[in-house]
């Protein structure tokens, strides 16, 4: 029988716009976080997978659930995030839902307005967020911050590749009711350079992402862990760095995406800003966290 892992794209945590479990978390928490990104790898390249029917797709995401629950053993890349959760008592409804949102992507393949966006970031992003905090042992006071920084690296994937998205999954994740406004259909996509309308358009995007992350930059400030704010921040201080970029920058046509000196210096000099202002007034520590959450 075919396999999740026997469709895989080939892509790694290395590929990714942002870190994932990177050596500024402690070692003891990055086999977990390895664990569900792997996961959540492998159900992500069956959702986009190019040659998978609908029912295909469909079927190897029930499996991948129903292996991560213990209901049958036949997806392996579910065992070392059941084991996970089972050592740490911590609930699988974080991966159940990142299932969901690659559902959606199987069986829906446009996004009607910003509050459908955010719908679908409520499943595909900010589970993940929540998942890594639970790892460490952080309260949920701490989800809505990481919620909105979530939804904002999410939104900055669906802008930085809504060419590539359009021509080869006819997937798209610009509303439809901010194409209509700006006098442009999906086939706008499609265009080796974005016209004046559509450069608007996801200019306007950017905007309402850049207000996300004012909404979530407090949360290095909330995190217990000094070492995991150091990494919220890392990732916060790359967000905007793309964001600003994509406000000005053709995503048709031109480059959006860190190269590795850029990823290195904006990521260092925010984790250096947090580190210095954790050091120089201590922030108060969140409400006790709650371990094994259901």
């Amino acid at each position: 029988m075919t396999t999740a892992s026997d469709v895989a794209s080939g892509k790694t945590h290395t590929d990714e716009n942002f870190p994932v479990a990177s050596h500024l978390i402690a070692a003891r928490h990055r086999p977990a976080v390895m664990a569900f990104y792997n996961f959540v790898r492998a159900a992500d390249d069956v959702a986009d997978h190019a040659t998978l029917t609908q029912a295909e797709k469909l079927d190897h995401l029930d499996r991948l659930e129903q292996s991560l629950l213990g209901r049958r053993d036949d997806e392996p890349v579910a065992r070392p995030l059941r084991a996970v959760l089972a050592e740490r008592r911590l609930t699988p409804r974080h991966a159940q839902d990142l299932i969901a949102a690659f559902r959606l992507d199987v069986a829906k393949n446009r996004t009607a307005d910003w509050a459908d966006l955010i719908h679908y970031c409520s499943l595909s992003a900010m589970p993940v967020g929540r998942y890594v905090l639970d790892v460490h042992g952080e309260s949920d006071s701490t989800w809505a911050a990481s919620d909105a920084v979530c939804a904002a690296l999410q939104i900055i994937n669906h802008l930085q590749d809504c060419g590539k998205d359009f021509r080869d999954l006819d997937r798209v994740y610009i509303p439809d009711d901010a194409l209509a406004a700006a006098g442009l259909t999906v086939e706008a996509l499609r265009a080796d350079k974005a016209s004046p309308a559509l450069r608007g358009l996801i200019r306007d995007l950017a905007v309402r992402t850049m207000g996300l992350l004012d909404d979530g930059g407090v949360l290095p400030r909330q995190v217990a862990d000094f070492r995991m704010s150091l990494e919220c921040a890392v990732i916060i201080a790359l967000a905007r760095h793309l964001t600003t970029t994509l406000m000005s920058h053709d995503p048709l046509s031109e480059r959006v995406h860190h190269n590795k000196f850029e990823y290195l210096r904006i990521g260092g000099a925010g984790a250096a800003r947090t580190a210095l202002g954790r050091l120089l007034r201590r922030p108060a520590a969140p409400a006790a966290a709650r371990v094994g959450r259901a």
